[in-house]
């Protein structure tokens, strides 16, 4: 599929920029150190030619955001936002933007049926995204007590995707040190996984911490076939994660599940660098005092809750993340949703998933304690690459993540 995708790699002031070979725009050429703060597109003269980017921020609001210097192939645009600000474009082939996608979101160095099964899936999810409408259901529903919000790629007026993880992590040429990551491009060349005849949704995150979810738990209230809620495990769940104790009693205990690992090998192999600084992600626990957690909710919703009493969760999703919780406190009670704007407002960056349970503390403060880390939707990544290990093929990866999904090669 000979298909061109535009992501949005970084806003800047002004964009400063190195050209590795020559690249020609409006009939100059251009090479070496460049300052862009005005409407440019820079195309490369050649296949070998690459551009460098200074202060592109990764991990955006989470806990692991950094700058980095990034270096990609393709094109270059430099376009305004209409805010005073300079948006630094990459034009790129959809082929060469899956090398770069499977060796960001995954170690270059990661099992094979591991690189292959999130080459498929980066290559549908690009495509369903930029052949595909967005969902009609309004995105927002917010009162004086409730607020529901989730967020999908669209947001993006100005190219098609972004580089980092609101869409899929897009880091350029510089992670990807293996020839493993060629191999698993051109075994799958143009594979995407489809459900009667049309290109899937296929989303995926680090780990489920034992069941997957529905998408109508973190975006619009639909439910496309392929995305179930399953185990995490061939023998199957024995919890119904909708009802409070069996919620606690799936977080408290270590369910037998793929992502269920603490194999140093395996999460060396499957995390980038910046991600192996998270530890103990199928379990977790968090702790605020009261005063914490009042001036956390105050700066992260902008409402003043007064004296926390309570965290209630009002509805779960199947996996037991939470869609809709309520915070009750001395001055106003708000119930918030959907996944993504509860780990928001629970944490600095992002708390790792809304699969939670919460106590109170001897001192009157709060333990938060769960599962996971991300929305759990689609494919495992920590629970991919332990199947990869135990010997399943990309393709049973595929099958056992995405449910009657089938894969079709596009040429």
């Amino acid at each position: 599929m000979n298909t061109t995708l535009r992501i949005g790699i970084c806003t800047l002031d002004r964009l400063q920029v190195r050209l590795h070979g020559t690249y020609t725009a409006q009939g100059r050429s251009y090479t070496g150190d460049m300052t862009l703060s005005q409407p440019l597109l820079l195309e490369p003269a050649d296949a070998d030619c690459f551009f460098e980017l200074q202060h592109v921020t990764i991990g955006v609001q989470f806990h692991w955001q950094q700058e980095e210097t990034q270096r990609f192939r393709g094109a270059l645009e430099c376009k305004s936002d209409g805010q005073g600000h300079w948006i630094a474009v990459n034009l790129i082939s959809l082929e060469d933007y899956i090398y770069s996608v499977i060796s960001s979101e995954m170690n270059a160095h990661a099992h094979p049926e591991l690189l292959k099964a999130h080459a498929v899936i980066s290559r549908s999810w690009a495509m369903f995204q930029v052949t595909h409408p967005s969902h009609p259901a309004p995105r927002t529903d917010e009162r004086a007590d409730r607020i529901i919000r989730w967020y999908e790629h669209d947001s993006h007026t100005l190219f098609d995707l972004c580089a980092d993880d609101h869409c899929q992590r897009y880091q350029g040429i510089g992670r990807i040190d293996t020839p493993a990551v060629a191999e698993a491009i051109k075994a799958t060349r143009g594979e995407m996984l489809t459900y009667q005849g049309d290109i899937c949704d296929a989303r995926f995150y680090k780990s489920c911490g034992g069941v997957t979810e529905l998408f109508s738990t973190c975006w619009a209230p639909v439910n496309p076939p392929y995305l179930k809620s399953i185990a995490d495990n061939p023998a199957g769940n024995t919890f119904d994660l909708t009802r409070e104790e069996d919620v606690r009693a799936f977080i408290l205990s270590e369910p037998t599940a793929y992502c269920n690992t603490r194999d140093a090998k395996i999460l060396t192999q499957v995390l980038n660098r910046y991600d192996q600084s998270t530890t103990d992600f199928f379990r977790w626990e968090v702790r605020y005092t009261p005063r914490q957690l009042h001036d956390l909710l105050q700066r992260k919703s902008g409402i003043d809750f007064g004296e926390i009493r309570q965290l209630t969760a009002l509805k779960r999703g199947p996996s037991g993340r939470i869609e809709e919780l309520r915070i009750e406190g001395s001055r106003r009670t708000v119930v918030v949703g959907k996944e993504l704007e509860i780990r928001k407002w629970l944490s600095e960056s992002h708390l790792y998933s809304s699969c939670l349970i919460v106590d109170r503390t001897a001192d009157g403060g709060f333990l938060l304690r769960g599962a996971g880390w991300g929305h759990g939707v689609g494919l495992c990544q920590i629970g991919a690459a332990v199947m990869a290990t135990q010997g399943f093929g990309y393709r049973e990866i595929l099958a056992h993540y995405y449910p009657g999904a089938e894969i079709t090669a596009y040429v």
